[in-house]
Formats: structure tokens, C-alpha cells, sequence
């Protein structure tokens, strides 16, 4: 029997939401028992889920714990076509082979949020590779050119003399289309995201269906400030081991240590409202920061895990001691220090190793490395670059 506590649905509707269209009569559906069809869809676009990504799927598990269908759709046929809701330039059209291959793992890495077995799991390019020019004509049929180029992003293109190409204006059909074949009563999405669920709405009643119910949730901030995207290396993947998560995770900025545990976690808001008020009265944010790390790690893996990891970090970066699960790499004696910084993958060029070694951000046992020709000698070593630490065994 499904859940209709008036609490919980009230969280539902306002923790992690920007917006509920229609909200009145989503909560009478709620608050009537009703089990309602709850969409989501992800385009993969990178091999790795985001935490960007996980506050739609935290939404989609908090409407399955109360008794709904998820329905999660793997974007593999529109992730070849690219949205541009959220860029400010034409998205290229990408491979099949790089779809094929990102979606790997996506299932996997859903389920650390969602329960698959009891969610139904479509691949869109099921439906969307069949239609054909007079179905599409149809449901380009239902809007306008107006509604399309109005969007703010679209419109600063237009003002700026960039081009829009006509693929671009098929994207919002082709995710409407996917909430008319699920029969959505629900569809959760980012802000960037509300053109193409309404467009959801408009295509289910073309199709004589019910208008789906729509939830937005608010982007969140990447490590850098700027919204969490894998196009600007500033995430933490889902993925991610437990020392590389909470490392991430402490080197974010305070300001969004309230916004993460709220959008990012279920701790109840009680409790984070009482971390707001400590940290507004003085006490240190890393020690909340702290915790935000620990729950994190805890929920995508194990309490046990996110306890190694809390100790690692300290033993790493207070105490200066050297993790006991660190990398290992055998490196051939003489080889320069450009090579090894690219081999063990601290680097990705020789270019970026100068800028580093420049910056006083490479060690090698606490001493700091500032000679580009500088050769490694033989024995075992520890090299630092930033949080990046590596042993290496030179023979």
C-alpha cells in the first residue's frame, strides 16, 4: 500500500524542487493513493553520472519509497542528437560507438540511487529510430518556431549571430515523445530542462494523454563554482572511489556546504538547519564539511568506506602521513620527471607538468621539485601533486 503521510508528500514537493507544474493537482493525485508513472531521462553523453545528476534520481527514489513507478529512460538514441537547453554553442551530434560506449555503465551507477529491480528501464532509441517523416511532421506540428527560439539561450545565439541548426529543434520533440510512449504522469528534470518537459505536456494531449505533471529541480554548483558539468571536469562522479569522492568533496567551497547536504543527501532538514545555525555562529565549516563527505561516501558506498576514506584524508592532508592504499607505479631509473608526471597520469602533457612544477606543486619525498629536467633516482618514492599523491618504486 502506498504512502500518502502528508509530511513526506510535503518534502516530496519542496526539498530539491525549483517548481511543480501542475502542483495542486499533483499533490490531489499524491494524496489520493493513486500510483503514478515518475520519468526520468539521461542522455549519456560522459561514461560517468554526476552528483549534478543525482537530484532528479534522488527525487525518482523518494516517489518509488512512497509506493510510484519509476520509469528511467537511457537517452541513447537523443544523446546522439545532443540537447542544448543548458549551452550557449551548437552541440556536435556524437557517435553511436561513444553512446554505446558511455552507457556502460549507467545502469549500474543509477542503481546506487534508484532500485532497478522494481524501476522499468527503456532505451529511447526503442521507439525514436522507428518514426518516420510523417510522424514527425505531426508532432512538429504542435510548435511553433516562435516558442523554440524564445528560450533565453537560443535567443542570446540568434542576438550574437551563431548558428542554430534545424537538428537542434527536434531534440524537445523527440523527449516529449518519450513522455507520450511511458505514458508519464510525472517527469523530473533540471531548470534547463522546462522547454522540453512542457513540450511533454503538449505532445501527451496530441496523443489524447493525460498532461504529465512536471518537477524541476535547481542545477547545483561544481567544485569550481560554476554548474557541475563533465564538459568542465568540476564533478564528482558517482562512480568515483571513496578516497577521490571525499577528497573532492573537501575541496569545496563553503558556501554551498548547506546547498549540498540538502540536494545531495536525505539527512533531514531538521539537522541541516541546525548545521546552518552552527556554522552561522562561528563553528568551523570543515568540520561540517566533514560529514557532508562522510554521508556522501556512506550512501554511494559503505559506511565502512567512508570511515577509511575520512581516515585516509586526515592521515594525507593533516597529518602528513602517506594513505596505506596508495597508488603504486614502477618507473625505470633516469626517466625525467616531465615523463613520470605524464605516465602516472598526474599530468596530461608535458606543458601542463612545466606550469606545475612551475607553481611549487610537485614533491618527491616533501621535497619540492622546481627543475624541469629534473631525473628520478633509484628507490621508492612518494610523489604530491596537490591532493594527487603516488608511490613510486624506480629501479
Amino acid at each position: 500500500m502506498k504512502k500518502t503521510n502528508k509530511n513526506k508528500i510535503d518534502e516530496l514537493l519542496s526539498r530539491g524542487v525549483e517548481e511543480v507544474i501542475d502542483a495542486k493537482d499533483l499533490r490531489k493525485k499524491l494524496e489520493s493513493g493513486k500510483k503514478l508513472r515518475i520519468k526520468l531521462g539521461i542522455d549519456p553523453t560522459s561514461p560517468n553520472i554526476h552528483l549534478g545528476r543525482s537530484i532528479p534520481l534522488l527525487k525518482l527514489r523518494d516517489f518509488q519509497e512512497l509506493g510510484h513507478q519509476a520509469v528511467f529512460i537511457i537517452g541513447d538514441f537523443t544523446g546522439t542528437i545532443g540537447d542544448t537547453s543548458d549551452k550557449e554553442s551548437e552541440r556536435p551530434m556524437l557517435e553511436q560507438e561513444t553512446i554505446k560506449k558511455n552507457l556502460k555503465n549507467y545502469i549500474a551507477q543509477a542503481g546506487k540511487i534508484v532500485d532497478i529491480k522494481k524501476a522499468e528501464i527503456y532505451y529511447n532509441s526503442k521507439w525514436l529510430g522507428k518514426l518516420n517523416y510523417g510522424e514527425i511532421g505531426y508532432q512538429a506540428d504542435q510548435f511553433s518556431l516562435n516558442e523554440f527560439i524564445s528560450r533565453e539561450n537560443i535567443k542570446k545565439r540568434l542576438d550574437s549571430g551563431k548558428r542554430i541548426v534545424l537538428r537542434e529543434l527536434l531534440y524537445p520533440l523527440m523527449q516529449a515523445y518519450d513522455s507520450v510512449k511511458v505514458e508519464a504522469d510525472v517527469e523530473l528534470g533540471g531548470t534547463d530542462q522546462k522547454f522540453n518537459v512542457l513540450a511533454g505536456r503538449t505532445l501527451q494531449k496530441a496523443y489524447k494523454q493525460e498532461p504529465q505533471n512536471i518537477i524541476t529541480n535547481p542545477l547545483i554548483e561544481g567544485l569550481d563554482g560554476r554548474k557541475m558539468s563533465s564538459s568542465w571536469g568540476n564533478t564528482v562522479n558517482l562512480a568515483d572511489s571513496p578516497d577521490e569522492m571525499f577528497g573532492k568533496l573537501m575541496s569545496l567551497k563553503d558556501e554551498f556546504i548547506i546547498r549540498y547536504f540538502t540536494l545531495l543527501t536525505r539527512i533531514d532538514m531538521d539537522r541541516i538547519k541546525k548545521y546552518d545555525e552552527e556554522m552561522s555562529a562561528g563553528a568551523n565549516p570543515k568540520d561540517f564539511k566533514m560529514k557532508l563527505a562522510f554521508e556522501i561516501v556512506r550512501f554511494y558506498h559503505s559506511e565502512k568506506d567512508a570511515q577509511k576514506a575520512k581516515n585516509n584524508f586526515e592521515a594525507q592532508f593533516q597529518k602528513g602521513a602517506v594513505p596505506e592504499n596508495v597508488q603504486e607505479f614502477k618507473i625505470k631509473a633516469g626517466e625525467g620527471i616531465l615523463v613520470v608526471l605524464n605516465k602516472i597520469g598526474f599530468t596530461s602533457s608535458n606543458s601542463e607538468a612545466r606550469r606545475k612544477i612551475e607553481e611549487g606543486a610537485v614533491k618527491l619525498d616533501d621535497n619540492k621539485i622546481d627543475d624541469h629536467s629534473y631525473t628520478i633516482e633509484k628507490g621508492e618514492k612518494i610523489i604530491r601533486l596537490g591532493r594527487k599523491i603516488a608511490k613510486l618504486i624506480v629501479k
